[in-house]
């Protein structure tokens, strides 16, 4: 077989299979309208975590590190 011949073979399949699925597939619009709904909740949590000489410095100085405001 030729490769020309083999190509129209494909091509002629193709376009009898697209034929006889021509009354299958139908598009219709939607009765209702498409809602979507995008609920989306973003969180970030930081985490510090100091070194121990931090820590003791902190605690020897209060003063100069006040702590953090606190939340309602």
């Amino acid at each position: 077989m030729t490769r020309r011949w083999k190509s129209g073979a494909r091509l002629a399949g193709g376009i009898a299979l697209a034929a006889a699925l021509n009354g299958c597939i139908t598009v219709k619009a939607p009765d209702k309208p498409i809602d979507v709904n995008l609920n989306v909740n973003i969180s970030q949590q930081v985490v510090v975590r100091l070194a121990s000489d931090v820590q003791q410095m902190i605690q020897k100085n209060p003063q100069a590190f006040p702590p953090a405001p606190t939340r309602p």
